[in-house]
Order: structure tokens, then sequence, then C-alpha cells
């Protein structure tokens, strides 16, 4: 799925400056053109699912826990595909600054995830497969429920002028785009991943994988806050650039970091009042507790982190720099952070601390970086960028279907 959301990163950066740019009709062919190629990827990506057991049980699980995993996994292949779309079709509504919609329908189809959930588990027994399945098809209804509104609204109506046969003209230039953001979120996901992987290969990896697991689990829910900024970066910068005012792209990066800091400053403060409690939420024991309570510390300077990079991401994406980021994010986490979590937790026997501490160098790395090249750009050349790049992709539509 990280992939499937990279490679949409493409159409993000490309519906944002068209938006700009009032080039409005050519964001109808982008989303397709992004639905098309991520389905492609997915058919790809389907066979990890489908062989997920030996692979984890090469990577060192147990059988136990790849037979559970590639139970679950089989469930989701439904959600991949449902995925090619859901993404595309946010990024499209996203750069006409239409979120309510896809806010309302996600919202409703939550509860009665909750309830065929329920269902599934507790009435008729299915367990992970269950599961899994509920929510494939929960994320089929997200994808149903807003493709309805984009061909019936009247706010989507200069954008989505029906299937177009132009969505098959330049796959292969519109892939190298998508290619290079699918490097850039998939090394900075999979980060994460492989660090609670290193946990299970810990001396004592039950307690080390249920602290570092709810410490994940705290920073992807405040994650979701700094994502949120992340698409109003993208956006705003995207859109001013298209239209041709560096100013405005300048100012509305340096306001959406602040505010972003802002807020994770107050959770961070937040989590370290309440180290002691947080991990009641996930499961009782004080021995897990102790050990989240002390993980807090580094759980807080990581939100911090995240107060900015996550922004500074999206002000890539919007610029159409996801090349670069990913050439940012191998050196940052694959030759900093993941060496110094190794050795810290392995060598010098700080076990998930120790892993932590290597995440944190990592993304510090990420962040300084991204700071700098920021601070460092010539907004004027961006929209010349912008502007050229808008040229190269532009091309007649041709309907196929019409609503």
């Amino acid at each position: 799925m990280e992939k499937q959301w990279g490679m949409g990163s493409a159409v993000e950066t490309l519906c944002g400056q068209a938006y700009g740019a009032k080039k409005f009709e050519m964001l109808g062919v982008y989303l397709q053109r992004s639905t098309i190629l991520l389905t492609l990827t997915g058919i790809l990506i389907m066979f990890v699912y489908i062989f997920s057991k030996p692979i984890l049980i090469f990577l060192g699980q147990s059988p136990e826990i790849a037979a559970a995993a590639a139970l679950f996994s089989y469930g989701l292949i439904p959600q991949l595909f449902a995925y090619c779309a859901n993404f595309p079709i946010q990024k499209f509504l996203q750069a006409q600054s239409i979120v309510a919609p896809s806010a309302y329908i996600s919202g409703a189809t939550v509860f009665l995830h909750i309830l065929l959930s329920w269902l599934a588990v507790y009435k008729f027994g299915l367990g992970l497969l269950g599961s899994a399945l509920v929510l494939s098809f929960s994320w089929c209804i997200i994808v149903i429920g807003q493709f309805i509104y984009i061909m019936f609204s009247e706010r989507t109506r200069e954008t989505w002028r029906g299937f177009s046969v132009q969505a098959f003209h330049g796959l292969w230039d519109f892939f190298k785009l998508s290619a290079a953001s699918a490097v850039m979120l998939c090394l900075e996901t999979w980060y994460f991943q492989i660090l609670v992987m290193l946990a299970g290969l810990l001396p004592d990896p039950e307690i080390a994988l249920d602290s570092l697991s709810i410490c994940v689990t705290v920073l992807g829910w405040v994650f979701m806050i700094s994502v949120g900024f992340n698409a109003a970066a993208s956006v705003r910068v995207g859109n001013e650039l298209g239209a041709g005012h560096p100013k405005a792209a300048a100012f509305s990066t340096i306001i959406v970091t602040v505010i972003s800091f802002i807020i994770s400053v107050i959770v961070a403060l937040v989590v370290l009042a309440f180290r002691h409690s947080i991990s009641y939420m996930f499961t009782g024991g004080e021995v897990v507790a102790n050990a989240v309570s002390d993980m807090c510390p580094l759980l807080a300077v990581t939100l911090l982190l995240n107060g900015i990079q996550p922004v500074l991401t999206g002000v890539a994406v919007g610029c159409g720099w996801q090349a670069f980021v990913a050439y940012v994010n191998v050196g940052s986490y694959y030759m900093v952070g993941i060496p110094i979590g190794a050795v810290f937790g392995f060598y010098f026997k700080l076990g998930a601390k120790g892993i932590w501490s290597g995440m944190i160098g990592g993304t510090l790395m990420q962040t300084l970086i991204l700071i700098w090249v920021t601070y460092r750009t010539d907004w004027n050349k961006e929209v010349e960028i912008a502007q050229n790049r808008l040229k190269k992709w532009e091309d007649k539509t041709e309907p196929l279907l019409n609503e």
C-alpha cells in the first residue's frame, strides 16, 4: 500500500499545479492516469500478499506469526485495488480544496465498519480473515462514494469531463514521475516497519515489541494530524506555483510549518504528562507500562520532529521534488537511522530505546536537510519549473465516456 501511496503522489503534484494554473480539464486526466498505473502496480504487489507467509518466515518471523499475518493479508487483497483508486481520488479533490465530502463519506463508513467488524469477528467467528475482508469492503464503499460525488457534483464539473482516451497516453513518462514518488514515501514508511522488525530480534522481544508497538501506534495517531498539514502544504504550494505566485507559495510554507510545530509541541507535552498511563489504553501490566513510560521522552522528541518533517515533505511534493527527497530518505534512514538503531539496540544493549534513538537520528537528519533546502529555495525558479512541467503534461482531452 505504501508503494501505491507513493506513486499516487505524482498526481498530487500535477493536480495541485494544474488547478492553480486553471488547466481544470487536466485534473480528470491525471486522476485516470494515476489510477491506471496504480492498478497495474497493485497486480504486482498482490503476489507479495499471496506469498507473505514464506516471505515473513524467510525474514526470521515465527511460523505462527507468519501464518496469522498471511491470513490477514489474503483478506486485504480487495483493499489493495480499492486503494488504487482512493488515493488519486483524494488528491484530485484536495487539489481543488474539496475535503468535506471525503471526510463525511469516511466518517459514515467508520460506523458501518465497526458494526460489520463486530459481526464478522464475534458473531460469525471469522477472525483475522473476516476482519480483513470487512476492511476491504469498507474501502470499496469509500471509493464508490467519492466517485459518485465527483461524477455528479457541480464543484467538479470543470475538472471531471468524463473518461478520456488521453488517460492511456504518456503512461511511461507519468510512471517515471510516479516511481520517484513511490521511492520517496516507501523508504520512509518501510523505515518504521524495519525498526519494529528489529525489535522482534532483541533478547527480550515480547516487552520490546509491546512497548515499541504502543509508541508507534501513538505516533501514528498524532501523525495523522501531520498528514493533514502535509496535504495542506502540498495543495497550497502546488496551487500557488501553478498560478505563478512565488511569494504566496513561500508564505504558505512558513505558516503551515509554524502551526504544525506548535500543535506538535502541545501534543508532546501531553504525552510526557501522561507517560505513566498511556500504555493502559492498549494493555494491562506494570512491566509494559514502565517500558512505555521510559520510551515517552524519545516519543516526545519524535513528535516534535513530526511537526516539521511531514510538512516540508508536503512542500516537496507540491514542488515536484520527489526524486530529491528519495535520495535524502536513503541517506537519512538507511545509512544513518537503521545502523544507529541496530548499534544502540544490540551492541550497547539499549533495547527498544536504542532502536528508537536510531529512528530519531534518521528523522532529525532528514528534517535538517529539508529545512535547509526549503530555506534556500528560489521560488521564482520553482514557478518557472511548474509552468514548464504543466506544458509538458498538457494535452487535449478526448472524452471516452461522459457522465
